[in-house]
């Protein structure tokens, strides 16, 4: 019987993280692939601090309009990881900078598909580096058969969900906030 008990036990995390996958991928599924980022984001249930931190950084024009852009967007989850109160903090109207920086931080300029990242990571001796629209970088690399995003800070996120596409880019859900060295 103690023999079964482990092998249980890997089996029903296993499943409980099936369906938790499942339900993220659900909810970016859908998102309408003919509706902009800012816009999806505010119809998204995973989403809604994401979208009150583009809204207070008055970013939103840009997310509906321009790009194509590659958002690694947060989920609530991953914004309920940070330390209590920092997005609090930031939300505040005199850190409006702040959460630009925040923001621009998850953004690459250009469509970058799972499939895209995969194809530089192998031009890359399995790795890749892209240059986010605030400057910095986010190399990918692979865990198993997560890619796995890390920053300047040595920061990391896992893609949870990849692939919603968007009629001005892509958004993929991650699983942690990075947050800049200037916050």
């Amino acid at each position: 019987m103690k023999y079964l008990t482990q092998p249980l036990t890997i089996l029903l995390v296993l499943f409980a993280n099936l369906i938790f996958a499942q339900e993220n991928s659900r909810e970016l599924q859908r998102m309408n692939p003919k509706e902009s980022i800012a816009t999806n984001t505010a119809n998204s249930q995973n989403h809604t601090t994401l979208l009150a931190v583009i809204e207070a950084a008055e970013l939103e024009e840009i997310l509906n309009e321009e790009g194509p852009f590659t958002v690694f967007a947060p989920s609530d989850i991953a914004f309920e990881k940070l330390t209590s109160g920092k997005i609090d903090e930031l939300l505040l109207p005199q850190n409006k900078k702040n959460l630009k920086t925040l923001i621009t931080y998850h953004i690459v300029a250009g469509n970058f598909s799972a499939s895209k990242i995969l194809k530089e990571m192998c031009r890359g001796a399995g790795r890749a580096s892209f240059t986010t629209v605030q400057g910095d970088e986010l190399i990918a690399t692979m865990s198993g058969i997560d890619i796995v995003l890390t920053d300047s800070n040595g920061n990391t996120a896992r893609i949870t969900t990849a692939d919603s596409e968007q009629s001005n880019g892509v958004i993929h859900e991650i699983d942690s906030v990075f947050l800049p060295a200037k916050l």
